[in-house]
């Protein structure tokens, strides 16, 4: 009923009642009602207190003892977890709470500085109770087993699996790749080997385990990418391709092994089994690397003429693809493209198609294609999934179509189109392709985050995020798929679509460590230990996530830019949050070591690898080769989370606390005199080591960021100096001079009374960025990746810090209604200050003015938004875009007696025009709201500039 007070009181009082001595039993219903309500509470100490008191009165009551258990269980207090379990096992001698108690041993391990050394005594445990008692447990053998291999006792563990206790394993696979592991942590390779050969035959599909039985016979490790690790790998820069002498030996063992394979293959004639062909190629893949193969490319042809028509075939080999030669690539593609018939409509003729042109997606064999084979390779493509639409004219709505990744691929070849010639119809294509592949299916989910970047891309947001939204992305996936949007509204004018946004992940987030813990007590519960384990370690990654961390910030950050031109409310929203101290914790450098990277960043398209890379917005290098381009996306990949992303995530930490100093320290500056002296050294302090570590955040030292501000404030120095952090610099311009205001001794020193003060640096700051911003951003409707986020984040940000500085200076100057203080000598205001004051609002109402009419003139031109926009697709001839779209618009109608009821009639809702018209639309959405935004900061300003005329005069 949202009344947690009145809660807490009831369950307090439940307590006292409880620890009295009235009570002539504890009903574990009560309690485990009490420890519910105090979980809900965040209250887990008293949950557990109850608990604790009840065991001490009952000492042998198995079920008070349990739910103790489980509250230590819910703190993550393992020792005790520990100590509560075995008091458990020797009450009642059962060998679940024997192995509670291990499994809490092996969490310290895990997780505690120390804990290893634990794990002899678990050992010994475990080692009493089966002399005694055996196990009757598969869990039970596997945590023992993975004791013993904690401490490296491969042999020890090996001898338990051979034994009686082997056969609680349930599967004889399982049972063999245990003993694989085992063996080859042993060393023990040749036997590993046979193991794994075992597996194989009972189990050909198996495909890690044909890597262990490979390193096995070249003893070591095939290094080939694990995507599943959770940091970033890049599939076509993983491959190991270093030349490596392979011993007489070794050689002798992969030609048993290729003989192995090969008896595979002929025992399974199924287009299911894809293991032992993928397994020939990677063994010739060891010779090729040895200098001793003629046949890896007749491996990797015989897959293609076997599997080529499965749309998973050339994902399947794309690490090996990237070893080939150009005059091999020719040679496969000339191949692959021979051994069917292209004009055919059939479900495998479309596959070996699609497959051709994957395969020169993935070897980026189009980056040197010329223009024009460009646009015939994606009108063709086009065409194609036209041509094959037939084909899906029975399928259910929910299944996948025929040939769907045919648009996935010509809309990326248009955007390549775009980004070599600049020419907006190229982009518009490839919005139209994919919008129009929506329109017969609707759930590809692919073509949604492609328009989701596209839609940033142009600056048409509101569409974005719409189609964000439909992708309805719930649970974990929150945390590794909301990067395709959220960085996008976080420079957005859409503040409040943009806190629902960051109200999901949190709530989603908060409830996920919140409850996870219950989790492991259904794991304890139903015996399966091993999720115990992988529920406390998953628990541990999201707590130490990097974007939840960033998250936490922007959600504040987020609130102050909504609130601020209230000044109770900004107050309101700092004390929520502790005035930001407990984010500045989070920001220790010990915490920003030990962050996890969760965002999957494989489904992003190619043009934008990570949230803070685009390559549309740079120039196209011709010269770069595909290998260079690959390595390039890699490097992005990999550098991600101790890029800017990591700098991003400090600074934004530290933003809530400089904004509550900066409020607070305006008093003192403002009155001439003051009875209990300056503000305290000790919040001087404070907030010079906030700046010093924002100021390194951006790459810079104090002395030297201050020394960047006069620089370009006084046109010493260009603004290109400030790329990319220009929000951040203006920002920290905002923070210095509020530092200034209230410090001793002049934060930024002024070399004679004619230097500028820092309210002067600020004002001059503010209006050379904000109007070279201006002359640089061209119109939004036909200049996609312009400056619109930057110039919001400007006035959301910088602006807006500096706005409640100067009301908090208001406020002592011209306190409102009964808060007006009596007049004195002491409360004299400091007119050159007032002054300085005056200026900065004229300042900020002169810029703001600005870009309300920059703006004013960009809404303008709404009604011929569509015009323009159409005539880049107008193209003539064979040359320029158009011919794609020329397509979209003439097939539908001459295909729809071929394409089924349900195709025909999605098709005739199928409108270009309208397309482009919600393009136009969502444009002006975003400047007509972002003026909104400006309009209510400049009445403000307005009033503020009123109020200082009547001080002053």
């Amino acid at each position: 009923m949202g009344k947690p007070d009145e809660a807490l009181s009831v369950c307090l009082e439940a307590k006292e009642l409880l620890y009295s001595n009235n009570i002539f039993h504890f009903d574990d219903l009560t309690l485990s009602t009490l420890q519910i309500v105090f979980q809900r509470l965040e209250r887990l100490d008293l949950a557990t207190s109850c608990y604790e008191y009840a065991c001490t009165k009952y000492p042998n009551n198995l079920e008070l003892m349990m739910g103790l258990f489980n509250c230590y269980v819910r703190e993550y207090s393992y020792v005790k977890q520990q100590q509560t379990a075995l008091r458990m096992y020797k009450t009642v001698g059962e060998e679940r709470f024997l192995l509670w108690a291990v499994c809490s041993i092996q969490l310290q391990a895990y997780f505690s500085s120390g804990g290893e050394k634990l794990l002899a005594f678990a050992e010994a445990l475990l080692k009493k109770h089966i002399s005694s008692h055996s196990l009757h447990e598969p869990e039970a053998l596997s945590l023992y087993v993975s004791i013993l291999e904690q401490q490296a006792k491969y042999d020890a563990a090996l001898e338990v699996l051979s034994g009686d206790l082997g056969s609680l394993m349930g599967r004889e696979e399982d049972k063999l790749r245990l003993q694989g592991r085992l063996l080859t942590q042993a060393c023990n390779y040749v036997a590993a080997s046979e193991i794994y050969q075992k597996v194989l035959e009972s189990c050909p599909d198996d495909w890690e385990s044909f890597l262990h039985y490979l390193g096995c016979l070249l003893e070591r490790d095939v290094k080939l990418p694990k995507p599943t690790t959770g940091e970033h790998t890049c599939s076509s820069c993983s491959v190991d391709s270093n030349k490596t002498s392979l011993s007489e030996e070794v050689e002798s063992r992969l030609a048993s092994a290729l003989l192995f394979v090969q008896k595979l293959q002929k025992n399974d004639s199924s287009d299911s089994v894809r293991g032992p062909h993928l397994a020939n190629i990677e063994i010739e893949r060891q010779h090729r690397l040895s200098g001793n193969s003629t046949k890896f490319m007749e491996a990797l042809v015989n897959y293609f003429h076997r599997f080529g028509h499965l749309s998973c075939s050339s994902s399947d080999v794309e690490i090996y693809l990237h070893m080939l030669s150009g005059d091999e690539i020719t040679e496969l593609l000339d191949t692959i493209s021979r051994s069917f018939d292209a004009s055919s409509v059939s479900v495998k003729a479309l596959g070996l198609t699609i497959t051709t042109f994957k395969v020169q997606e993935l070897l980026g064999t189009l980056l040197s294609k010329s223009t024009t084979d460009l646009q015939r390779i994606a009108k063709g493509m086009v065409e194609t999934f036209y041509k094959n639409l037939p084909l899906s004219r029975d399928l259910d709505p929910q299944e996948s179509m025929h040939g769907e990744e045919l648009l996935s691929m010509a809309s990326n070849i248009l955007v390549q189109l775009f980004w070599r010639t600049r020419n907006l119809g190229y982009l518009l294509e490839a919005v139209l392709v994919l919008e129009f592949g929506l329109t017969v299916r609707k759930h590809v989910w692919q073509y949604k985050i492609t328009l989701v970047h596209l839609y940033s891309y142009l600056g048409a947001l509101p569409l974005a995020h719409r189609w964000y939204v439909s992708l309805e992305v719930k649970n974990i996936l929150l945390e590794s798929v909301s990067h395709h949007i959220l960085p996008q509204m976080l420079s957005s004018p859409f503040l409040q679509q943009t806190a629902s946004l960051v109200k999901d992940y949190l709530r989603f987030m908060d409830d996920h460590l919140k409850e996870s813990a219950d989790l492991t007590c259904l794991a304890y519960r139903h015996r399966t230990y091993s999720k115990v384990i992988e529920f406390v370690q998953f628990k541990n990654r999201l707590q130490r996530s990097m974007q939840y961390l960033a998250v936490k910030s922007d959600s504040v950050i987020l609130s102050l830019k909504q609130k601020s031109e209230s000044l109770e409310e900004v107050e309101s929203v700092l004390e929520n949050v502790n005035h930001g101290e407990g984010l500045v914790d989070l920001s220790s450098e010990d915490n920003m070591k030990h962050l996890t990277f969760n965002e999957d960043l494989e489904a992003r398209p190619w043009w934008t690898p990570t949230t803070s890379v685009n390559f549309l917005s740079e120039p196209i290098d011709e010269s770069s080769t595909p290998a260079c381009f690959r390595a390039e996306v890699c490097k992005h990949k990999s550098t991600e989370k101790d890029g800017p992303k990591m700098r991003d995530a400090e600074r934004k930490c530290l933003v809530p606390q400089l904004v509550y100093l900066s409020m607070h320290g305006c008093v003192s500056s403002l009155r001439e005199t003051e009875p209990n002296g300056s503000v305290s050294d000790i919040t001087v302090g404070e907030m010079k080591t906030l700046l010093e570590k924002y100021a390194r955040t951006i790459g810079y030292s104090m002395d030297d960021a201050l020394s960047m501000i006069l620089g370009i404030s006084s046109g010493k120095k260009s603004m290109k100096d400030f790329a990319p952090d220009i929000v951040s610099w203006m920002s920290f311009a905002v923070f210095i001079n509020a530092m200034n205001l209230w410090s001793n001794e002049s934060v930024i020193p002024r070399t004679d009374p004619s230097s500028p003060s820092s309210w002067e640096i600020v004002d001059s700051l503010v209006k050379i960025c904000i109007e070279e911003h201006l002359t640089d951003a061209n119109r939004i409707l036909t200049c996609p990746g312009n400056k619109i986020p930057l110039l919001v984040q400007m006035v959301t940000e910088p602006i807006s810090w500096h706005l409640i500085i100067i009301q908090s200076c208001m406020r002592v100057v011209a306190p409102q209604g009964k808060k007006k203080k009596k007049s004195g000598p002491s409360l004299r205001p400091n007119m050159p200050q007032l002054q300085g004051i005056q200026r900065s609002v004229q300042c900020l109402i002169e810029t703001l003015r600005s870009v309300q009419k920059w703006l004013s003139d960009q809404m303008s031109l709404e009604e011929q938004g569509l015009d323009i926009l159409m005539s880049y697709l107008q193209g003539t001839g064979d040359e320029g875009p158009g011919q794609t779209f020329r397509v979209l618009e003439e097939k539908p109608a001459a295909h729809a007696s071929e394409l089924g009821d349900r195709i025909a009639q999605s098709l005739e809702a199928w409108s270009s025009t309208g397309v482009v018209r919600r393009i136009v639309g969502a444009e002006h959405e975003v400047l007509a709201e972002f003026k909104k935004m400006v309009d209510s900061k400049l009445k403000l300003l307005m009033s503020e500039s009123a109020c200082l005329s009547s001080v002053l005069h």
